[in-house]
């Protein structure tokens, strides 16, 4: 399997990686802008963008664009994250040429038909309706926004009902030019490629941008709080999280073993606590995820409104003998393995080997090889978990909960006591191990 790099000259980075055992080819074009670029007056502008890329250009329609990529037995699809937008694809090999054509006539040359923008705002004011009857997808937002208040990345990707009807042609094109820049471009493909056949596709399609002076964005600035929604459900949710480092660091391999030994599977200490031992509910997990400048730990569970105290405070406690214990040896080694495991089997993905390869250069201007990522899991030790959950005791942390009615934001505020620095006595006293 071969990796290969190619910057053409006004900026666009081509990645490619061959796996000559494969008779498909994963491709897309990843750009360095989400939605924590938008200003205020542009909230959910990346995702409908995303959208619209798909409803017609100067010279298909949509129905055309579908009918294109299925005719070669491909797909084609899109995501809009907190700071990438992606337009990627699955076709069989020898059709890659017709994928990349595709992606860049629905990034190069869409209409933005005011009818396509009627109908398709319709559509997203119908996934943000969908997502307020979601509770998994309103905690996350409410726990983002009071980890990240009065800024971009704080908010709903998808925006609000209300911003997405007020966009028009002119604020998409704008858009476009302003952050859809060639040295914020990365085409990345995998499968049964061959480099030079991808690049010159790419010169051809994308070598006419110009290249422009990127502006600079703003830092997050975490600040944390307890924040509820007294809409109704079965089951009480609640999300606790942390402020955890960046993908750039290298404790952000620390955080990742220490989430998984947490939360990260069946043997894990909140599984094993409170769902088997204590019967608190039926699902607990901890994530973590990293950007340049900042990252979360989370912990999400839902259980009943009579039980969230308790359980809240076993997860507290497990945060303190963390930090004052530490792991054993057999957990950590757990913890790693599974870690290791989950990156190595990913791998086996053309997709998952794409959309890395994108990332890694968009995040950090480099390739970063699985034996430095397995290094970096394996050097995380006993001191290094112990000295992580050391630091979050001087954090606040971000708690949401919803489910409970009025009582949410009771309990909210409980939750959240349970994690401020000024009490951490707490964590120790309450539910540990």
């Amino acid at each position: 399997m071969t990796t290969e790099l190619t910057t053409l000259s006004n900026g666009v980075r081509v990645a490619t990686h061959r796996m000559p055992n494969l008779e498909t080819v994963s491709l897309g074009v990843w750009v360095a802008v989400g939605s924590r670029h938008e200003r205020d007056d542009q909230h959910g502008l990346s995702h409908f963008l995303e959208h619209m890329a798909f409803k017609g250009t100067k010279s298909r329609s949509a129905r055309m664009i579908a009918e294109t990529i299925e005719s070669v037995g491909g797909d084609l699809n899109a995501a809009t994250g907190l700071d990438t937008t992606a337009y990627y694809a699955r076709v069989l090999k020898g059709d890659e040429g017709v994928a990349l054509e595709l992606i860049a006539d629905i990034l190069l040359n869409s209409k933005f038909a005011p009818e396509d923008l009627d109908r398709e705002r319709v559509v997203i004011q119908q996934e943000i309706a969908s997502t307020d009857d979601s509770p998994d997808d309103i905690i996350f937002d409410l726990m983002q926004s009071v980890a990240f208040p009065e800024q971009a990345i704080g908010r709903p990707i998808l925006g609000t009902k209300a911003s997405v009807g007020r966009f028009r042609a002119a604020d998409l094109s704008g858009y476009l030019d302003e952050h859809y820049l060639p040295e914020a471009i990365v085409v990345s493909a995998a499968g049964a490629v061959h480099h030079d056949e991808i690049v010159r596709h790419v010169e051809a399609l994308f070598g006419g941008l110009t290249q422009r002076r990127r502006g600079t964005e703003s830092l997050a600035r975490y600040r944390g709080g307890s924040t509820a929604s007294a809409k109704p459900f079965e089951q009480s949710h609640v999300l606790i999280g942390l402020p955890s480092p960046s993908c750039l660091e290298p404790a952000f391999y620390t955080a990742q073993v220490f989430s998984g030994l947490l939360g990260g599977g069946m043997s894990s200490r909140l599984f094993q606590e409170v769902r088997e031992d204590r019967g608190l509910c039926y699902s607990i997990y901890s994530t973590v995820w990293g950007v340049k400048d900042t990252g979360m730990l989370a912990v999400h569970a839902a259980t009943g409104p009579e039980m969230v105290d308790e359980l809240a405070a076993v997860v507290a406690g497990e945060f303190a003998s963390l930090a004052d214990a530490g792991p054993t040896d057999a957990e950590l080694l757990r913890a790693k393995a599974q870690l290791k495991a989950g990156l190595l089997m990913a791998l086996e993905s053309s997709s998952v080997n794409a959309e890395q390869m994108a990332r890694q250069l968009l995040a950090q201007d480099r390739f970063v090889a699985m034996s430095e990522l397995i290094d970096e899991v394996e050097a995380v030790d006993r001191d290094r978990i112990r000295d992580f959950a050391g630091s979050l005791r001087s954090e606040s942390a971000s708690v949401a909960v919803i489910g409970s009615g009025r009582k949410s934001a009771a309990q909210a505020t409980r939750v959240a006591a349970l994690f401020n620095p000024a009490t951490t006595s707490a964590m120790i006293s309450q539910g540990s191990r």
